[in-house]
């Protein structure tokens, strides 16, 4: 998959105020400082189109960028979708109220946003498995929602760290599910990962538009 252009679309407190949901779509979410916006930045190729900050909490709205992509070596027609970056979770230093806030529009987004796809969870892998990242999942698994698990800042780690700390997430994720999710280990600094990502959205954009077409 080749990205032709990645543009800012809306920030919306509500998913019924989302765009139209006329193309695929895909989220990623996860812990506050867990580098979701450089990791935006490196699927879409470009250093600003997810605004980075050094301050957890920084996105508190549904972000939809528009992306248009397309496939040279197959000659598939050019495909348009959203990705979205969507609020972080467990961030402590805000209020009680804004927390369940930020809940409560996570939640809805990802449960009654009919052309969500799938939803890419990261989790940073320069730690051993973190509670609230396994229980958020967990809600996952009872919504049914569909979601890949994103090891992130692997680049960060001392060799075999990485593989070490997602064994063990994948451990602690074994006694609540019967198989793991899928997941992938990237880096937004080496680009480690970008091509699995892109293959995944490619493949889920054909099986959605074939959909369509029936």
């Amino acid at each position: 998959m080749e990205i032709k252009s990645a543009i800012y679309k809306i920030s919306n407190a509500d998913y019924r105020k989302c765009p139209k949901a006329d193309c695929p779509e895909y989220a990623f979410i996860g812990r506050s400082n867990v580098g979701k916006s450089s990791l935006i930045n490196m699927i879409c190729n470009s250093k600003n189109l997810a605004k980075t900050s050094g301050t957890p909490g920084k996105t508190q709205l549904i972000n939809h960028f528009e992306i248009t992509s397309g496939d040279k070596n197959n000659k598939v027609r050019d495909s348009k979708w959203y990705i979205v970056d969507l609020p972080g979770y467990g961030y402590a230093s805000v209020s009680q109220k804004e927390r369940k806030r930020w809940s409560s529009m996570i939640e809805q987004y990802i449960r009654r946003r009919k052309n969500l796809v799938c939803l890419f969870v990261l989790v940073d892998s320069r730690h051993a498995p973190q509670p609230i990242d396994i229980e958020f999942i967990n809600e996952l698994g009872e919504w049914q929602i569909s979601f890949v698990l994103v090891f992130t800042k692997s680049d960060k780690n001392k060799p075999g760290v990485t593989e070490k700390n997602v064994s063990l997430f994948l451990e602690s994720l074994s006694e609540t599910w019967e198989e793991h999710p899928p997941y992938v280990i990237t880096s937004s600094v080496k680009k480690t990962g970008r091509k699995e990502i892109l293959d995944r959205i490619s493949e889920l954009n054909r099986a959605f538009y074939q959909q369509i077409l029936k």
